[in-house]
């Protein structure tokens, strides 16, 4: 792998970590402020509601990715498929057209003598 390829891993590993940042932080600050909502809840059910409402954010979070990640996945081989269909027509008419113009030459060449 060269500095130039690292590089651009690094950079995108680093995206993927401020994003996933940046989401949590979102989190954290929005079962903040629905605790800070509720009247009446003690310290350790604000942190009963926010440990339930994190990992239940992680856990869709996973969901969708997981979901993006199959139809990637899928779409990817349907891609393939049609590449493939779509050279073995290629191929085809590659062959088709050659013979053809072999055969031309061969009745110019023939006609010549």
């Amino acid at each position: 792998m060269t500095a130039r390829d690292e590089a651009a891993r690094g950079l995108s590993d680093i995206e993927g970590f401020l994003y996933r940042e940046a989401h949590m932080g979102a989190v954290y600050r929005r079962v903040a402020d629905l605790t800070a909502r509720v009247e009446g809840l003690t310290p350790e059910q604000q942190r009963d509601i926010g440990k339930w409402y994190v990992d239940e954010q992680r856990h869709v979070a996973r969901m969708v990715t997981d979901h993006i990640a199959e139809q990637v996945g899928a779409m990817e081989a349907r891609h393939r498929v049609r590449v493939r269909q779509w050279l073995r027509g290629t191929l085809v008419a590659m062959v088709l057209v050659t013979l053809a113009m072999s055969a031309c030459v061969v009745v110019i060449l023939g006609s010549s003598r």
